[in-house]
């Protein structure tokens, strides 16, 4: 299935929902980077009031003012979404996007506590508002290596997948050993605790909370340490080889659409910026009237 991209969404014809779109997706005029900086500031904020509402005693004092904020976040995130729907051509295609669905996520959990009214329904408000948490996700679209991660994570990803399987595996063996080994030890109860304890042992994280005693376990332990610290660099080394092969592809592919843009687009005489549409009147950069061709 062919990745939803918005530029290819962009009305054909010239008029207020073309300008509108540029507003909205394009980062290259002065308007949309202003636009961009507006929504990255105000999801930010609804982000912050969402966290300090969490907080008891910053909400018994403040909860009115929270609650009036967090409607007026939800109300500008709505207007947004509204005006991305009105400028695109395909509708269904972006409000199925992803990034269409998170724009959704964003608004649809203020107004679902409208329709569950009730004391019994507070618990899953408070589930539901939560849920609030997602606008942070709008920020990926603005990331310019955003992109790049995912492409590398996927063309990794039957790499990572046979990697987790293979730690999963030795995870059950070295809990299921440790079961046999500590069997007088009351920490290790089952296999599946075992298993537990071997995760956290060969993730280095280390709890505690279960301790091998006996002198053949606590060598299995060490040496299931040592294990998990160049287990650990398996994984970083494969994505970082992707992004570093998914980089090269993109400078070379950059490189190819530079030279056709150079060729077939117009050149600005204030600021030389050749991004321009052929019938592009004026530079989408500067402002400078085009000169014809």
């Amino acid at each position: 299935m062919k990745k939803y991209n918005p530029y290819e969404n962009r009305p054909s014809h010239a008029g207020w929902r073309r300008d509108l779109y540029d507003i909205i997706f394009e980062a290259d005029t002065p308007l949309g980077k202003a636009f961009d900086i507006a929504l990255i500031v105000a999801i930010l904020g609804s982000v912050v009031i969402v966290m300090l509402d969490s907080v008891e005693s910053i909400a018994t004092v403040h909860h009115d003012s929270l609650y009036m904020l967090e409607w007026d976040f939800t109300i500008l995130f709505t207007i947004e979404y509204i005006l991305r729907l009105i400028c695109v051509r395909d509708k269904k295609r972006y409000a199925t996007s992803f990034f269409g669905v998170i724009d959704l996520l964003a608004v649809l959990p203020t107004y679902l506590t409208i329709i569950l009214p009730g004391g019994q329904y507070l618990l899953v408000i408070r589930i539901l508002r939560l849920l609030r948490i997602f606008r942070v996700l709008k920020l990926v679209q603005y990331l310019s290596e955003a992109d790049l991660l995912i492409r590398a994570l996927q063309e990794s990803q039957r790499k990572i997948t046979l990697f987790l399987f293979t730690v999963l595996n030795l995870v059950v063996i070295l809990g299921s050993v440790m079961y046999v080994v500590e069997s007088s030890n009351p920490q290790f109860t089952s296999i599946p605790q075992s298993i537990f304890w071997a995760i956290v042992t060969i993730t280095t994280v280390g709890y505690g909370d279960i301790i091998p005693t006996t002198f053949l376990g606590k060598t299995i332990a060490s040496l299931v340490m040592i294990i998990g610290y160049s287990i650990i660099a398996i994984p970083t080394g494969i994505i970082t080889q992707s992004i570093i092969r998914v980089s090269r592809e993109d400078d070379k592919t950059k490189i190819v659409e530079q030279t056709k843009g150079n060729m077939f687009s117009k050149k600005c005489p204030g600021c030389a910026f050749q991004g321009h549409d052929l019938d592009a009147a004026y530079c989408k950069r500067c402002g400078e009237r085009l000169e014809e061709e």
